[in-house]
Order: C-alpha cells, then sequence, then structure tokens
C-alpha cells in the first residue's frame, strides 16, 4: 500500500430512507430516524473510501473494527454527510475516524474504524477455507 498523508479526508453522502430507519425486524419498527447500524455501515464505506486510492494492484482492504457513538437524528428525506480522515497507518492497519452530520448541520455521530489490507490471495483463500467448511456441514 502507498503510504496515506495524515488527515487524508473521503466523504460518503446519502439521503435517508425508511429503510434506513430504525427496525428490529422481529421486534418491528422503533423510531422513524436514521438508524445507527446504517450510520455504522457508512461509516465503514466512507472509511473504505480513504484506502481505495492507496491500495497497490493485488491488494484487498478487510473491515476489522467500526465504532459509533450516535448523537443525534436524521429523519428520512435528509441529507447525512459522512467524513473520514486518516488517523494514522501501523503496518498493515489503517484507522480512520469519521464525523456524520445531518442536512441541518448537526452533528449526528462519530465513529472511527480499522482496515486490515492482506494481499487480495490471502484474503480469498482465506473466504475459501471458510466456504469449504461450511460445504462440508452439507450446508450450501
Amino acid at each position: 500500500m502507498r503510504p496515506i498523508p495524515p488527515g487524508f479526508q473521503a466523504v460518503f453522502e446519502t439521503v435517508v430512507t425508511p429503510e434506513m430507519t430504525v427496525d428490529f425486524e422481529e421486534l418491528g419498527p422503533v423510531h422513524p430516524v436514521y438508524a445507527t447500524y446504517w450510520m455504522a455501515k457508512h461509516m465503514e464505506l466512507a472509511g473504505r473510501k480513504i484506502i481505495l486510492p492507496f491500495l497497490e494492484e493485488g491488494e484487498e482492504g478487510i473491515g476489522s473494527y467500526v465504532e459509533v457513538r450516535h448523537l443525534a437524528s436524521a429523519l428520512p428525506g435528509m441529507r447525512v454527510r459522512i467524513v473520514a480522515r486518516h488517523e494514522r497507518t501501523e503496518g498493515n492497519r489503517v484507522y480512520a475516524s469519521m464525523e456524520a452530520y445531518n442536512e441541518l448541520g448537526d452533528l449526528i455521530g462519530r465513529g472511527r474504524t480499522e482496515q486490515v489490507i492482506l494481499p487480495k490471495e490471502k484474503v480469498e483463500a482465506l473466504f475459501a477455507r471458510l466456504r469449504e467448511r461450511w460445504e462440508a456441514r452439507g450446508r450450501v
């Protein structure tokens, strides 16, 4: 991986849809606002945007840590903007911090991610071994 400059930023924006509101499946819908688990997904997406320009041919990143603090709300129809900042790289681990804002400019979340950079061949081999174990149990 090529070095990522300290403070390098990536942005992800989305509009909150009804599908992104709090719904605990078997427990049903709870709050008609942007769900924490969607915020976590979008923070991980923004963190991935940090590494993509710096991956070398044959490298891949795997998410290994997500931390999210949900501070305020966003309603369906509101735009959410997540700004990811590269904090540091230690060996093959890339650390980023995130801030999420609703369309009104309110800080609605803070978070952190960690991604591990590995050769694509190693990643594919890990998944292949997992698939083999699963199939050995008759699950497909």
